[in-house]
């Protein structure tokens, strides 16, 4: 009797506890907004034609984009919002390839299109800065220069402003482009597609209904001009400058920011593993700067009432225990828990992953009806929600080593390639075993 008391009691008991932890972290939350965001597209907003179109800025951040400038400048002539009516302002903060020289042949190609290039310090904050002075239209729109617009994008994102005069900022669906993840997509490129989209059709959609946006796309946002002429402009001291314009609109200018799910940008797929790597630390370190500067009071008393608290929570208090978690299951082993029992406990929670993930891609569906093309597309890549867990607990390393990396260097730390990390960690631990070697004799 006692064998089994122990073993329900303390054993199974012990381990339910701990495989709770990512399904009350991450699995119920997520099926819970799933649901929520199901119902909220239920009764989407009808949008109203304003009886004539505004003026509107397009600003184009270019650092040696000579290979891509020209199909981003060409996807804004080819919108359907009227050419006469955009401003587009290439800031070109110091090329060194012939970016100049592509501006100089849209020129020509697009002679009808009111087109400048202006020179800036070098950065990308600092380009948007400069670009912002000289743009007149009522709306300004940041795009990045490797990417190109869906043609109804500009439409869309401006009737969204005229339709709903509380916003005063706007991100937009960020995606990768289809024709090269069909030429090119690998398991990463086709989980970063899947990930894109079910990050901005159905998480940022739930953030967005409540204002509580942590961050516009820095590849594709929108503003009022005059709402963003009244902030501190773009910071130059984080490299979070798209997540610091968010919350100085948001938390100190107490003004609306929202998503707007049907102005589709598209992107390049990320080209490997060491790309995404550096990409990812840098968004996390950017996260983490910005919440230093904006947060007042993280008491975890307020996980219900501040979402910041929420966030920081989730995205990096509870990166230790998971990976603690996942690692530490090892141990538990050598306490003469059962191999067949934790591994069976393990493939039921993926299962539970896995139906979030279907939950989240029912949702992008019902969102994409408006783009017949991309939703018969993103139909096909139901199978990346098979995939797709294993890919977000790659990019949660990742974002751990962000988080660490962030601890031991300065503000104007940028990722290094994951190579030299590696090469680096190998160093340190053989350096360690040699050490530990002349100790012992």
């Amino acid at each position: 009797m006692s064998y089994w008391l122990n073993l329900t009691l303390f054993k199974m008991g012990f381990w339910i506890t701990w495989a709770l932890i990512p399904i009350v972290i991450e699995i119920i939350p997520s099926m819970i907004s799933s649901i929520r965001i199901m119902i909220h597209n239920k009764h989407p907003q009808k949008m109203i034609m304003p009886d004539k179109m505004p003026m509107i800025s397009v600003l184009i951040p270019v650092y040696n984009s000579e290979d891509t400038l020209f199909a981003c400048i060409k996807s804004i002539h080819d919108s359907t919002y009227p050419t006469e009516l955009i401003q587009v302002i290439l800031a070109d903060n110091q090329s060194t390839d012939d970016s100049f020289q592509v501006f100089g042949h849209a020129q020509n190609v697009f002679s009808d299109m009111n087109l400048r290039l202006i020179h800036t310090e070098k950065g990308k904050a600092e380009a948007l800065n400069a670009a912002l002075y000289g743009a007149i239209g009522t709306y300004i729109i940041n795009i990045d220069s490797d990417g190109i617009l869906e043609k109804h994008a500009l439409m869309n994102m401006v009737l969204r402003f005229e339709n709903d005069y509380d916003i005063s900022a706007l991100t937009g669906t960020i995606l990768t482009q289809r024709r090269s993840l069909k030429k090119f997509g690998g398991f990463l490129q086709h989980n970063e597609y899947f990930e894109y989209a079910q990050a901005f059709l159905s998480g940022r959609t739930m953030e967005s209904h409540n204002n509580h946006l942590f961050t516009m796309s820095g590849a594709f946002s929108a503003f009022r001009k005059e709402a963003v002429l009244n902030t501190f402009l773009y910071d130059i001291d984080t490299i979070g400058e798209d997540t610091d314009m968010t919350f100085q609109l948001r938390q100190r200018m107490q003004r609306k920011v929202g998503l707007c799910a049907n102005a589709i940008f598209y992107i390049e797929p990320i080209k490997d593993f060491s790309k995404l790597y550096t990409q990812r630390q840098r968004w996390q370190r950017g996260e983490v700067e910005v919440i230093h500067q904006y947060a007042n009071d993280l008491s975890i008393k307020n996980f219900f009432k501040n979402f910041m608290v929420r966030r920081l929570l989730i995205d990096h208090t509870f990166l230790f225990p998971r990976m603690i978690w996942l690692c530490a299951s090892i141990v538990l082993l050598f306490f003469r828990y059962s191999p067949i029992m934790m591994g069976m406990s393990y493939f039921i929670i993926y299962l539970l992953y896995i139906l979030v993930e279907f939950l989240n891609y029912l949702c992008v569906l019902e969102l994409l009806k408006e783009f017949p093309k991309e939703k018969k597309f993103y139909r096909k890549q139901w199978w990346v929600a098979i995939t797709l867990p294993i890919y977000n607990f790659i990019c949660a390393l990742i974002r751990l080593v962000g988080v660490l990396n962030s601890m031991t260097t300065t503000s104007e730390w940028n990722s290094e390639p994951f190579k030299v990390e590696f090469d680096r960690t190998i160093n340190v631990v053989k350096e360690d075993l040699k050490r530990n070697k002349r100790k012992e004799k």
